[in-house]
């Protein structure tokens, strides 16, 4: 570490739980972000201040005037333009020194399983149940820790999948794919601006401290926020035996 990145991670190396130690884990540690709208805008900008290595940011979308209510990565000169492109733009504005992939395809199964099986931590910041149960199985397949993330109108979740951990319940387990819901969105729907900057700087943090090996996640617990009264609920989660993604590795 030189001398300016001593300087700039100061308020980091003063803490015990990350020091000199956990501040070059993060250096050397590269972060999957799938979603660069309202969750992966906050995430995104906090992983790049902290100071992750590598950040791989995918979403096939591009900006549009309506996503500037909540998506704060993104600007008025940047609409038109993928909104990978412009957070990695917005990181460099922050943090230079943070390598940057922005990849502006639509994040299927081959695309999953290529960019998972490089990645030290994986954030879900999606909207759509068929893409987050694309990522789970990725996760699984390669072992890799997944922050999962979600707001919709007034209310949020957010919780950690870690196949690392014995008997560890995948997001499958949660909400199987045979039981998903029908799909909404904000733009039928609405959000509330603040609860996705709450919850994507929520993943930010437990992204940060899988990838520095302190405190203890979110794996096994999901938290939910209602916004309306500010008032959390936990709910325990367990891996469930018939779960057909990772129900027969433990």
């Amino acid at each position: 570490m030189n001398d300016s990145q001593l300087l700039r991670y100061s308020r980091h190396i003063l803490l015990d739980e990350i020091g000199i130690e956990g501040q070059t884990r993060l250096l050397n540690s590269h972060a999957l972000i799938i979603g660069a709208g309202g969750l992966g805008s906050p995430a995104a900008l906090y992983l790049g201040s902290a100071g992750v290595g590598r950040i791989t940011v995918v979403d096939h979308d591009r900006v549009e005037a309506t996503n500037l209510q909540r998506q704060i990565a993104h600007t008025m000169a940047r609409i038109d333009q993928f909104k990978a492109l412009s957070i990695a733009e917005a990181i460099a504005q922050i943090n230079p020194d943070v390598e940057v992939r922005a990849v502006t395809q639509r994040a299927d199964d081959a695309l999953l399983n290529e960019l998972v099986a490089q990645a030290d931590v994986v954030l879900d910041c999606t909207d759509n149940f068929q893409t987050r149960h694309a990522i789970n199985r990725a996760c699984v397949r390669h072992g890799k820790p997944l922050v999962s993330g979600a707001a919709l109108q007034l209310d949020g979740q957010v919780t950690v999948f870690d196949p690392r951990q014995p008997a560890a319940p995948c997001y499958a387990c949660l909400f199987p794919e045979s039981d998903a819901p029908e799909e909404t969105n904000c733009a039928t729907m609405g959000v509330f601006a603040p609860l996705v900057g709450i919850i994507g700087s929520m993943q930010a943090a437990e992204a940060l401290k899988l990838l520095c090996g302190f405190g203890e996640s979110l794996a096994g617990r999901l938290l939910m926020l209602d916004a309306r009264h500010m008032s959390w609920t936990e709910m325990g989660a367990r891996q469930q035996p018939d779960c057909k993604v990772c129900g027969l590795l433990h």
